[in-house]
């Protein structure tokens, strides 16, 4: 198969381990003999500072021409620091989603049998943990209407979403709900929120045409607290933007390191492979940084292309390189610590 990827390395650490997924995916293609074509591409602070915008055009039609996007992360703190600042590296992040039709988030959180130990929640309460939580992307809070009245001292952001919005994120969750334990919740704010009302009786309505899925709908702040209780009774969890930005990232600690977990970005007709972690500065040129969840973020790449030998090739060496110890330093506790471009030719060289 011949492939055509854009690649958005972005800031911070993203270009490091961005350039380790590049390694494991060449390894696999001369192994099964496909060919890549990566087309690099600037986004986040480093093309605010090349260009004076975060998400250029430039990068845009390199994105719509390509087969995928693997994406680094984006993010400085020179811009975090000063609230006043009117570009802003996330604005590339949040046009690229809304210009792409990204609409769904796909993160799954599972556990590694070698690292169950280093999670901070209890083995009992983790083993057997294996759920998606899917994210809608392009509507709520975060692209709503938003400002500042009375003098400036008061602020606004509004949460919208349609019907259309809500049915298309629902109806991947059912379909992926229906290839798994056949187990959907609907995490909302219903006794309150009036755009989660809308949300629950849209997928009330679609239960229906679905009827093996079991439907479960909880509130917000009970899966927040169950997601570290038991994770383990769910299996694929769909909500909107703020609430899935929030509990995705709690999830992602359940493994023991926010390093390890990918996650897929999909549209109708672009798809967009991403690790959940940021761009952490403060290891940015250090070859230190956690590769495998973006490595991990190929595998899906890989999977959704229809490679699911690849993918899971992909993900047997993850779990060799972490069963014998081949780590960065924030796994390392103690042992020996490799760097990031280490750990990405060893996984390469195993290949």
């Amino acid at each position: 198969m011949k492939l055509n990827i854009a690649l958005l390395a972005g800031d911070g650490i993203g270009p490091e381990v961005i350039d380790q997924a590049v390694k494991v995916s060449n390894a696999i293609a001369k192994k099964y003999n496909h060919e890549i074509n990566w087309t690099p591409a600037l986004t986040g602070a480093a093309a605010i500072d090349a260009v004076g915008e975060p998400y250029p055009d430039e990068t845009h039609e390199v994105c719509k021409a390509a087969d995928a996007v693997l994406f680094g992360a984006i993010g400085h703190p020179r811009f975090d620091n000063d609230p006043s600042a009117k570009v802003r590296p996330e604005q590339g992040l949040l046009k690229m989603r809304q210009k792409l039709g990204l609409f769904a988030n796909v993160r799954p959180t599972f556990t590694f049998p070698s690292l169950i130990d280093k999670s901070p929640l209890k083995r009992e309460r983790i083993e057997g943990t294996d759920l998606v939580i899917l994210r809608e992307l392009t509507g709520g809070v975060y692209f709503g209407e938003r400002g500042r009245k009375d003098d400036g001292n008061t602020a606004f952001d509004t949460m919208t979403y349609t019907r259309h919005e809500i049915q298309r994120l629902a109806k991947k969750g059912f379909e992926l709900a229906m290839t798994r334990s056949k187990k959907l919740c609907c995490v909302d704010k219903a006794n309150v929120l009036e755009s989660s009302r809308l949300w629950r009786e849209t997928v009330q309505a679609m239960e229906k045409d679905y009827p093996e899925v079991e439907v479960s709908y909880e509130f917000v702040d009970a899966v927040a607290m169950r997601l570290v209780q038991w994770p383990s009774s769910y299996d694929v969890i769909i909500t909107e933007n703020l609430f899935g930005d929030i509990l995705t990232d709690e999830a992602s600690v359940i493994s023991g390191s926010m390093g390890l977990m990918p996650s897929a970005s999909v549209g109708e007709e672009a798809s967009l492979y991403e690790p959940i972690h940021g761009s952490y500065p403060q290891a940015a040129g250090k070859d230190i940084a956690n590769p495998l969840a973006t490595v991990l973020s190929a595998a899906i790449m890989f999977e959704d292309f229809g490679l699911t030998e690849e993918a899971q090739e992909i993900r047997n060496v993850v779990n060799k390189s972490l069963a014998e110890g081949i780590v960065t330093e924030d796994l390392a506790e103690g042992g020996k610590a490799y760097k990031t471009s280490e750990v990405g030719d060893w996984l390469a060289s195993n290949i």
